[in-house]
């Protein structure tokens, strides 16, 4: 009789086992090698396919080489951008100007955020080799010193397509930030070394990022970053 009872539970629990499986299958799914790439952030329509000697600031006043296997960026200028949106269109039909400021703010705020709480991780596939280097140095030299930094984005104020080409089968779209920021740097015992808690600054800054047109990743690098003469 006892047998009896202890093969009915055993099938009972077999069941519920199997039930709880199934309904894992169902809200985790299974990896089929045939997942979503990573969400691009800056909204292309294809398919699967951020100094003074005491403070060591978001490493962006003047420009930065770029990778010489992505080529150079030509001189930045205050035009419409119009053609070279066309250009980039022509190239690739999938290139949103609206969906890129977007992505491009949504990058602003994660590359100030990232460089400012030290992630390299974070910043590295954002980031061109030659600009990631010198955001690394910068966030290496910083922990040297024992300082931290504190950067809050009160807000941005404008986004906006500065100037866009095409150089071969390579974009390159230049934005314009201005926002308002709060930059604390501090010492290991927390006494501030400069900036002021509180204080909001206006920066203006340009950075210009690069994307292969015939690559089947979405997603674009900062390559330079700048702030207008």
């Amino acid at each position: 009789m006892n047998s009896g009872f202890q093969l009915f539970d055993i099938i009972l629990f077999a069941m519920i086992a199997a039930f709880l499986v199934l309904r894992l299958r169902s809200v985790l799914g299974r990896r089929t090698g045939n997942e979503r790439p990573p969400t691009d952030i800056f909204g292309s329509k294809r398919k699967a396919e951020a100094d003074d000697g005491k403070v060591v600031a978001l490493p962006q006043r003047g420009d930065a080489p770029i990778d010489a296997d992505i080529g150079a960026p030509r001189e930045t200028v205050p035009n419409s951008p119009a053609a070279g949106v066309a250009e980039i269109q022509a190239a690739d039909p999938s290139f949103d100007p609206d969906g890129f400021v977007e992505g491009a703010r949504g990058a602003f705020e994660m590359i100030v955020g990232a460089f400012a709480q030290g992630d390299t991780q974070s910043l590295r596939p954002l980031l061109n080799d030659a600009v990631f280097t010198r955001f690394a140095d910068a966030i290496r030299d910083r922990e040297a010193q024992k300082q931290s930094l504190e950067t809050t984005i009160v807000g941005i104020k404008a986004v906006d397509l500065h100037e866009a080409h095409l150089e071969g089968r390579t974009a390159f779209v230049t934005v314009r930030f201005v926002s308002d920021q709060i930059n604390v740097v501090r010492d290991a015992g927390g006494k501030v070394v400069d900036g002021e808690p509180g204080q909001t600054a206006e920066l203006i800054d340009l950075w210009t990022f690069a994307r292969d047109t015939r690559s089947r990743d979405p997603n674009w690098l900062l390559v330079t970053t700048a702030t207008p003469q």
